[in-house]
């Protein structure tokens, strides 16, 4: 029962047939969708208890269909369904995210600049460069988005994309969603502390190497991780700062090339292209789109800012990479070759001098700041949103007093990232990549499938397609995904498969200590199962003393 996406017993919403052939956890039915303003359509007295068996009572009289009742005349998949409330322990609507720290978060988990684009030019020429990050965000980017935005709005809660699953497939496959899109986050935010690392090494030797490299990440995780306790508004307004302060750089670039630009240069090409280094560049510079759902429970008014929120980001991080590697690779007479990471610093020497080069390489050292801090925040708030769906002990949905943030959700996600960071790292990325493409997989069959399943389920943004169309939309990026799993070693696929397996381990452990009593976990709604259950006694017993 605590696993159910909203709270009510299965005997109350059954029929008496489904209620004695149902022995899983979830229900495919549209039932599954039913909410608590739903459920709260019997409306108590005031000091009245309901009781388990007055419920069933009611709820057997409005079962009854009426001959007046057009919905009736429906298939039971065509019923509508009502909007849940989010999912949030958030104190107050102050605390609540607002659209501009919103939409810096959402860059900072997508793209952070275009530091790391310039490998793009080096695996593939200038002119597919330019095309690929013109092309992609409208191939990738932009279908991702219409999903995030769709579901986000209709299904609103802490944990995103993990409810979504919930509410379609089941609390397995909720479970499985969570396993990968986590490991792919901590995964891929492990990147962003040797990279501080490497640049303070630029002007402190010690930090580059050795235990003086440790003690730097080290540090940086900590003073990361004590960052992001201080509250999601914090690091929003943080983001905004961060943004404004690492794309000026390349806005002064792109002035300054645009003066300089020979159509010539694009056409330089590379002696042999990497097609396969190409795709990765582009696939990890534009995605996560998604990340910002599982903080959904936390943005103000999230059927209107969310839609908006990744709009702009959207234009904002293609504009980001596109414009600066257009106008770059036009001005400069470089080899495609010389378009290593960090490129970009040489190219603002050449172009306005030394400050606006160490501006570009004090630039990079803050996006990672915001990178780890956006996607660190997407990643508790993750784990949070299981704990309320009853995924996760209830420990992981405890907040902290003063800040109202995740705190031992916050812990546990960068101890993994210090333990990852130390480690050999190629492999481990483009495991990242596999997981978080398997992930998505499984958003875009979610997407589908409450779509033909829960048609009237309300939607406050819904996409504009048809079936066919949405098909499509999302075809063409699952093609995508399937070739990037297909371009792994096969050491990656085996590190994929065993961090699949624990995941699923996990889930069927906790399903045995939810079962067995021995952690604590909450209800859709966020009650403890043990408080509930005393509650139901407390009212049985006053319903015998003749309190009700």
């Amino acid at each position: 029962m605590a696993n159910f996406p909203f709270k009510f017993s299965l005997s109350n919403f059954l029929s008496p047939s489904q209620s004695q052939s149902k022995t899983s956890h979830h229900n495919p039915a549209p039932y599954s969708l039913l909410t608590k303003m739903q459920a709260q359509e019997i409306q108590l007295q005031p000091n009245q208890i309901q009781t388990p068996s007055q419920i069933d009572q009611r709820e057997l009289q409005r079962d009854q269909p009426s001959p007046m009742d057009s919905s009736n005349l429906l298939p039971q998949s065509r019923k509508s369904c009502t909007i849940p409330k989010p999912i949030t322990t958030a104190k107050s609507s102050s605390n609540k995210l607002k659209l501009i720290p919103l939409i810096f978060l959402i860059y900072f988990e997508v793209a952070g600049g275009p530091y790391g684009a310039e490998q793009s030019v080096q695996a593939a020429g200038p002119l597919y460069a330019i095309i690929g990050f013109f092309i992609f965000p409208f191939l990738w980017g932009v279908p991702e988005s219409l999903v995030t935005a769709e579901l986000a709005t209709a299904l609103p809660g802490n944990g995103g994309f993990v409810v979504w699953a919930d509410r379609a497939f089941g609390p397995f496959f909720g479970s499985l969603m969570g396993t990968w899109k986590y490991l792919s986050v901590v995964i891929n935010i492990a990147a962003y502390p040797p990279m501080c690392a490497d640049y303070i090494s630029r002007a402190y030797s010690p930090a580059g190497s050795g235990k003086g490299r440790s003690v730097a990440i080290s540090i940086a995780v900590v003073i990361l991780c004590l960052l992001n306790y201080t509250g999601l508004s914090v690091v929003g307004w943080g983001a905004v700062v961060l943004a404004v302060v690492t794309l000026a750089p390349f806005v002064l670039i792109t002035a300054l090339a645009m003066k300089r630009i020979e159509t010539r240069r694009w056409m330089v090409q590379t002696e042999k292209k990497d097609w396969r280094q190409f795709l990765n560049i582009l696939f990890w510079n534009l995605n996560y789109w998604d990340s910002a759902s599982t903080m959904a429970g936390e943005v103000e008014q999230p059927e209107k800012t969310f839609p908006k929120g990744l709009a702009i980001a959207v234009v904002i991080c293609s504009v980001s990479y596109f414009l600066p590697v257009m106008a770059s690779t036009g001005a400069i007479d470089s080899p495609p070759e010389a378009w290593v990471n960090g490129y970009f610093a040489d190219v603002a020497g050449m172009l306005g001098g030394n400050w606006l080069k160490y501006w570009i390489q004090a630039g990079a050292v803050l996006s990672s700041i915001g990178l780890y801090e956006a996607q660190l925040s997407s990643a508790a708030f993750q784990l949070l949103g299981m704990a309320d769906l009853g995924l996760l002990p209830r420990i992981f949905a405890v907040r902290a007093p003063k800040f109202d943030t995740p705190w031992v959700s916050i812990l546990l996600s960068c101890l993994i990232t210090l333990t990852i960071s130390f480690l050999p790292f190629e492999d481990i990325v483009s495991t990242a990549n596999i997981l978080y493409s398997l992930g998505m997989l499984l958003e875009f069959a979610t997407f589908l499938w409450l779509r033909r399943k829960y048609p009237d389920l309300k939607r406050p943004y819904r996409v504009p397609l048809g079936t066919t169309g949405l098909c499509i939309m999302c075809l063409l990026p699952s093609v995508l995904l399937c070739y990037m799993i297909a371009l792994a070693s096969r050491r990656v696929f085996v590190l994929s498969a065993v961090l699949t397996a624990m995941g699923i381990a996990v889930h069927f452990l906790m399903r045995y200590c939810r079962l067995s009593g021995l952690l604590k976990f909450t209800d859709s709604e966020g009650e403890v199962e043990e408080e509930r259950e005393e509650r139901i006694v407390l009212g049985h017993e006053e319903e015998n003393n003749g309190v009700v």
